[in-house]
């Protein structure tokens, strides 16, 4: 059972119990990219570097809780901790059948409206540290629940041309902290049989991979796509995807340094060589492998519902008590003081 909750105030000591048994999450949409954020600001940072650790949630749990008919339904789950040095906050990235990602433009857009909207950092520029390394995300807010925001993704390292799994078009591959394969042509995207594609696109990257299937722009945009993302499945949008698209297409001379790109579920820009005049063409045209720095990723954002699910969900699989009581202080369900040593001994014993 899912409850959905609307915000309130923080409840006063001895007027209730110290937290419920149920999970607090936030459920956000960027483009159609749907994501639940369980916001555990005072939790330390995970062991190991960054979105490394899996010990607050299992495989299992996560996708219980992404599972769109007996579950909350997501493409994924984000646990936003405490950042470290040169860091606001810390992504640790669920793909919806539970494996860890390194990356995802949309979920990190709305990782930072959680937290805007929860009063946890301020409208801002954000930095968050991600498996992929340090990102900044630059937020505004928009009207009620929504907000546009820009995020450096960090470079976009293009790999060699590969055996396309989709006739009549030519693919490469790209690595925007996530691996990709964009298969580019001028074919009929609501024909194409994207899980069909699964097994030829992972045997040309080497590997399980995001595929996306990329035509010239017909309805205003530079281009369109549809994704198939590792871990997850088809999806309405993908940010990493959308960048893997644009610096490809840009490679190959079919768009310019700002490109528009149409997902199924809405209309994301990247810049290419963001803050440094444009990036050169010949880094990776053609067959040439190259790097292009100072990409950026920018679209809407959108808060659907607080929710707390019910711990029915985890049976046999009880969510860490820690995650519980980190995410009502941090969606402020409870104070700090109400929760008074409790999370201060977890947070120690785990920096210990």
């Amino acid at each position: 059972m899912v409850r959905a909750a609307a915000r309130r105030p923080s409840r006063a000591a001895g007027r209730a119990p110290l937290h419920r048994t149920g999970l607090p999450l936030v459920k956000l949409e960027a483009a159609g990219n749907d994501f639940l954020v369980a916001l555990v600001p005072l939790l330390p940072r995970a062991t190991g570097g960054s979105g490394t650790d899996q010990r607050l949630l299992t495989p299992a749990q996560v996708r219980a809780v992404c599972d769109r008919r007996r579950g909350v339904g997501a493409d994924g789950l984000i646990v936003v901790r405490r950042g470290g040095p040169g860091a606001d906050l810390e992504m640790v990235l669920y793909n919806a059948d539970g494996s860890v990602a390194e990356m995802s433009g949309n979920g990190i857009r709305c990782l930072v409206h959680a937290a805007v909207m929860g009063g946890i950092v301020p409208p801002r520029t954000v930095r968050v540290a991600t498996a992929a390394g340090l990102r900044t995300v630059a937020y505004g807010p928009a009207e009620e629940g929504s907000a546009w925001a820009r995020v450096d993704m960090g470079p976009v390292r293009l790999g060699p041309e590969v055996v396309s799994p989709l006739p009549g078009t030519r693919a490469r591959l790209a690595d925007v902290g996530n691996p990709h394969l964009v298969a580019a042509g001028d074919v009929d995207l609501d024909v194409v049989d994207l899980e069909s594609l699964r097994a030829a696109a992972a045997r040309a990257a080497g590997g399980p991979v995001n595929l996306e299937v990329v035509r010239p722009g017909r309805s205003g945009a530079d281009l369109e796509l549809r994704v198939l993302e590792r871990g997850v499945g088809e999806t309405l949008s993908c940010g990493t995807g959308t960048c893997a698209a644009a610096a490809v297409a840009y490679a190959w001379g079919m768009v310019g340094d700002t490109v528009t790109v149409d997902n199924p579920g809405g209309r994301l820009e990247v810049r290419l060589g963001a803050g440094g005049g444009g990036p050169e063409r010949g880094g990776g045209h053609g067959g040439e492998l190259g790097t292009i720095e100072g990409v950026e990723l920018a679209g809407p954002v959108r808060k659907i519902a607080d929710v707390e699910v019910d711990p029915a969900l985890f049976v046999g699989a009880e969510v860490d008590p820690a995650l519980v009581v980190g995410a009502e202080v941090g969606m402020g369900l409870v104070d700090v003081a109400e929760v008074g040593m409790a999370l201060v001994d977890v947070a120690d014993h785990e920096d210990g």
